[in-house]
């Protein structure tokens, strides 16, 4: 029997690899890596680094000695600054926080999103997923948008930036424009706001602090949310001593301290002027409505300008507390003085009072006049050098001699109507009068003869040639300051008079830059006029002195060589004193802002004229600001030269003279009016025409009408 056949084995198939397997997953994944390095590849070549976004940047108002003023913004807060300004451990905070490998990778951290990513799972120290650098091109360049093709994009330019910018370069740009919250960006801006100094004066414990701001800075607001402050503060302190930034004993010490303890309130920080309680505000702000006229609106909030102005922070809070450390009492008048050196920059304005207040007057810088918001006031007997001086400068000398009786009249002079001029309490000077004496005494039936002699055409020319801007009535009162002025005008226009016959145009902005240094208005030497020769300017300057220490303004003196002018309007409506020192002009005015409606009729139970308290305040001031400097001398003045004026004609005057007590500083007046009668409280009566020659008093109070 034959064996019957063994069945056909099967052919078994080999066992194919896993590989094998998934070949067509595994070739759409090679596709797939090939084709976004290939993207990638493209786009690193392909894709430009836009231009950066300009950023609006915080504006700064300096002192003359670079002390800060005040900031103007649009409500984002960027003051930028140097690498080298800021301090290592600010730079190492942000660096553990954000990006530890920052200055050895190319822009692009891909193990940093790993370790980063496993440190967030596990709850470790705060770490950065993105770059530094991919931080700013998400800042600057890109939208806030959250897609895939962003993100590549922010790696790829990344990329780019790190071969166009040194690692340094770009790590200052992103401490510049990183947001740490209340509005501010940079580092600097947020240093102000919540410690209230620069960044350069930073230790570790608000470094800590403000790279625990970087990731969602509101919500770790110390003074909203201390415990999340505190805890930020904790994470970014463990990544420093994780990086070897600092050790052990420096973590545990700063822990220590309660965040709150050196974190201030946003109101407390973000004070816009420098000494606000000293008045800068008014300063400020009409510096600033000059910049406005000049450069825009645009580049004055957000272009970052660099101001230096004239203001002197040591003067302007001595000027403050001259005037508002003495009108402190309810129901006191307000009070402006302004104060310009010898090169016609503006050391100290006091506007008013306080900017805040809720009086409708608070926001009117009283020192400006139009300028300022509200109007100018008459300046009274203070105007009366003017028309001394167009006298000189129309060649008359210093010694002519016009009659000073009580009372004269130029007939139909107001718009056909006589007008009276008198003087204070109807004092009796005598039928020749001195145009010197008539300074140092302020004869008012003087200096309205002389206005009509020159004529007023030629007072208001040399006023206005002088310093003072505003318009000017030509008539017969002008003589007697009845034309409204501004204390700076004054101040500048007296100024003319201390330099000798140069007027120097006054100046409050010394030099305006951009942030990155360059000089947008340079320095230049003030405009210099001349307008008076030396020698009549000398003799206005000696008639001026005079007044300080023989005349009405004898509460003026400090010590040193002063020449000035008081001034009072009709029924006590403005006082005033200006006057100065070969190197400084100060213009005091006292009043109230509503105008001549509230008289200084009771002011502390007297009524005020400018040598009384306007005298005073100038002293105050004066003394504190020349102390311990060269105030200069005057030069001795030949008063002889000049031809002798004629008395005018048409005016008529009394038939009979008598002597009456002196009272300096007779209020002006104006055309078809009557100055009202105040008697003396000082001067016991006499019968010369030679006020007392006693030294000014000490005190503040008690001072002779003047």
């Amino acid at each position: 029997m034959l064996p019957r056949p063994s069945p056909p084995r099967r052919r078994v198939a080999p066992r194919r690899s896993r590989v094998w397997r998934y070949r067509r997953l595994l070739f759409l994944a090679t596709l797939l890596v090939f084709t976004t390095l290939s993207g990638s590849a493209y786009l690193l070549v392909r894709v430009p680094l836009p231009p950066e976004v300009g950023l609006d940047e915080t504006t700064i108002i300096l002192d003359a000695n670079g002390a800060r003023l005040a900031s103007l913004d649009n409500g984002e807060n960027r003051v930028s600054v140097h690498l080298d300004q800021v301090p290592k451990v600010v730079v190492d905070a942000v660096l553990a926080a954000e990006d530890r490998e920052f200055f050895d990778h190319a822009g692009i951290d891909p193990v940093g999103i790993a370790r980063a990513t496993w440190a967030d799972v596990r709850g470790g120290a705060l770490q950065g997923g993105s770059t530094i650098t991919q931080q700013y091109v998400k800042n600057v360049y890109l939208d806030r948008e959250r897609t895939v093709l962003r993100k590549l994009k922010e790696a790829v330019l990344a990329v780019k930036l790190e071969r166009r910018y040194e690692k340094k370069e770009i790590l200052e740009r992103y401490l510049n424009t990183i947001y740490l919250g209340r509005g501010n960006y940079g580092v600097q801006a947020a240093s102000r706001s919540y410690f209230g100094k620069d960044v350069g004066e930073l230790g570790l414990r608000e470094s800590a602090y403000l790279a625990g701001l970087i990731r969602s800075p509101e919500a770790a607001d110390a003074t909203k949310s201390p415990e999340v402050a505190a805890a930020r503060r904790a994470r970014i302190l463990t990544a420093m001593e994780q990086t070897k930034a600092i050790t052990h004993a420096q973590r545990v010490e700063v822990e220590k301290e309660p965040v709150s303890a050196y974190v201030v309130a946003k109101a407390q920080a973000e004070t816009t002027f420098a000494r606000p309680d000293k008045g800068t505000q008014y300063f400020v702000e009409y510096v600033r409505r000059r910049l406005e006229a000049t450069y825009g609106r645009t580049a004055l909030y957000s272009g970052g300008l660099r101001v230096t102005t004239t203001l002197d922070l040591r003067l302007q809070e001595q000027a403050y507390d001259a005037v508002y450390g003495f009108l402190d009492r309810p129901g006191d008048p307000a009070g402006a003085l302004v104060a310009i050196d010898d090169q016609g920059r503006v050391k100290a304005m006091v506007g008013g009072r306080d900017w805040n207040a809720a009086d409708a007057f608070a926001k009117v810088n009283l020192a400006v006049g139009k300028d300022g918001g509200g109007t100018g006031r008459q300046p009274g007997s203070t105007f009366k050098p003017f028309v001394l001086a167009a006298a000189l400068r129309d060649g008359y000398s210093a010694q002519s001699t016009l009659a000073g009786p009580p009372e004269i009249t130029f007939p139909k002079a107001n718009e056909g109507k006589d007008y009276v001029v008198r003087n204070f309490e109807d004092a009796d000077f005598g039928e020749a009068v001195s145009l010197i004496d008539a300074t140092r005494n302020s004869v008012n039936t003087v200096y309205a003869q002389l206005i009509k002699a020159i004529g007023s055409a030629k007072v208001a020319k040399m006023a206005h040639d002088a310093g003072v801007t505003s318009d000017l009535v030509e008539n017969i009162s002008l003589a007697l300051g009845t034309s409204e002025v501004s204390v700076l005008e004054m101040a500048g226009a007296f100024s003319t008079f201390a330099n000798r016959g140069v007027r120097v145009e006054p100046s409050v902005i010394v030099e305006v830059a951009t942030a990155g240094g360059k000089v947008l208005k340079p320095p230049r030497p003030p405009t210099r006029t001349r307008v008076l020769d030396q020698g009549q300017a000398d003799v206005v300057n000696l008639a001026l002195q005079k007044v300080v220490t023989e005349g009405s303004g004898t509460a003026a003196g400090i010590g040193k060589p002063v020449a000035g002018k008081t001034g009072t309007t009709q029924d006590f409506g403005d006082a005033w004193f200006v006057g100065y020192t070969p190197k400084l002009t100060t213009a005091v005015w006292m009043g109230f802002p509503e105008g001549n409606v509230h008289k200084m009729d009771n002011v502390r139970g007297r009524k005020v004229n400018g040598g009384s308290f306007p005298a005073q305040l100038f002293r105050r001031f004066m003394q504190e600001a020349t102390k311990g400097v060269d105030a200069g001398s005057f030069v001795t003045a030949n008063t002889g030269r000049g031809k002798i004026l004629t008395p005018p004609k048409g005016v008529m005057l009394p038939t009979t003279t008598t002597s009456s007590t002196l009272v300096p500083d007779p209020p002006s007046t104006t055309p078809g009016t009557a100055p009202s009668t105040v008697p003396a409280t000082t001067a016991p009566p006499t019968t010369t025409t030679t006020p007392p020659t006693t030294p000014p008093p000490t005190g503040l109070l008690g001072i002779g009408s003047g």
